[in-house]
């Protein structure tokens, strides 16, 4: 299907410019491909050239109704060891009693979510845009974004003139400056330990999340293996990261004690530092940050990507219901940044908590930590509210 052109984009001035062509900026201009816009994604990847790297996303049920409200889940989880759905969540934490196990059973679905293959979702979401006639500019990358009252302008590299558009919505993270957005950051002061983890029976769907005096960790079920994303202080992140496999391995399964054995093999190790950004406002005149660029949180239960999933798709919703003389005005992006504000600041307040709360080794955290831990894995009603919002984020 080719999206028609509005008479605006013909003289120059979008309807809607994303920037960003990565997954959460693909799926806000897929979101609104029946609708008669003149849409254009700048994409700073060169013209042929894939999702560069390959690194795991998790998903969460909500994310994936998302994607089959777009016709987009099917091919996606056709693609071969691109999708693995995690049937079980595991809670714990070390040096203390406490667990919850949370079940897609209890919510009758068939996976309380999955880990996707980024490369993979980029590829499908890619040929979707292809599919759909929106125009991709390839290798546009943008610089600085300015709302005006009439229009908004976007600089991109090389270019002798801005871009103009109604409605700038930037998702590319925090690589674009806009102009009244001013984004904060928060060190954690902690190293995020990441590596593929082979074990000695197969992982059954089921993930863990386990709370240390160090930080949290998780394992993350994927393909035939596990994902792990283990938090650790800067100094103690470097020597671990030193270690040999075997002894990588050790400290891992030291970590986990008799809640999960059978650590076999490890590959692929990397490191990344932990910190807390968002953007305050998420709107400007005539433009609006969504996904990571207007929050990026802590891996910690693995919050962040949905929660820019539902940015996108909350973002369409809105500009669908607004007629196109009125895109970009600020009643429009007010009711925009109104909708998103308690699943927002819930989203923050959840993974910034559990990093506080869950991270610590005090001693007189323990007890009331494994307690609530106790009492979430014994209340069904607590426990259904506890695992709705982490598949559908607040409201």
């Amino acid at each position: 299907m080719q999206v028609a052109r509005s008479d605006a984009a013909q003289e120059g001035v979008h309807d809607l410019i994303v920037v960003g062509a990565g997954p959460v900026g693909a799926t806000l201009a897929l979101a609104l491909a029946d609708a008669d816009l003149g849409i254009e994604v700048l994409d700073a990847r060169p013209a042929g050239e894939p999702a560069r790297g390959d690194r795991s996303l998790a998903l969460s049920h909500g994310a994936r109704l998302i994607y089959e409200r777009l016709g987009l889940w099917s091919g996606l989880a056709a693609t071969p060891d691109a999708v693995t759905p995690i049937t079980n969540i595991d809670i714990s934490q070390a040096e203390g009693f406490g667990m919850a196990r949370l079940s897609a059973t209890l919510h009758d679905l068939p996976a309380l979510g999955y880990v996707v293959s980024y490369r993979a979702l980029q590829a499908v979401l890619d040929a979707a845009l292809a599919r759909a006639g929106i125009a991709v500019r390839r290798g546009a990358v943008a610089r600085d974004v300015r709302g005006l009252p009439e229009h908004a302008s976007v600089t991109v590299e090389g270019d002798a003139e801005p871009m103009r558009a109604r409605l700038v919505a930037v998702a590319d993270g925090s690589g674009t400056s806009v102009n009244g957005i001013r984004r904060e950051h928060r060190d954690y002061g902690q190293v995020a330990l990441t590596a593929k983890v082979w074990m000695d029976a197969p992982h059954g769907g089921v993930a863990f999340e386990r709370f240390t005096v160090d930080g949290p960790m998780a394992l993350l079920p994927e393909g035939d293996h596990y994902g792990a994303v283990w938090t650790r202080p800067p100094q103690s992140a470097a020597r671990i990261q030193a270690l040999t496999d075997d002894e990588f391995l050790r400290e891992l399964a030291q970590q986990f004690g008799t809640r999960l054995r059978g650590f076999r093999r490890v590959g692929d190790r990397r490191s990344f530092p932990l910190a807390l950004q968002f953007a305050r406002p998420t709107i400007a005149a005539r433009v609006a940050v969504v996904g990571n660029a207007a929050q990026s949180l802590h891996p910690v239960a693995g919050q962040g990507f949905n929660l820019g999933l539902r940015d996108a798709y909350e973002f369409a919703s809105v500009v669908i219901d607004t007629p196109r003389d009125a895109l970009g005005t600020r009643a429009m992006l007010d009711r925009y940044a109104r909708g998103r504000t308690a699943d927002r600041f819930a989203g923050i307040a959840f993974t910034h908590g559990l990093v506080h709360l869950f991270g610590t080794g005090l001693p007189l955290i323990r007890w009331p930590r494994g307690m609530a831990l106790t009492l979430l894995d014994a209340f069904p009603p607590a426990k259904r509210a506890f695992t709705r919002a982490m598949l559908f984020g607040v409201g």
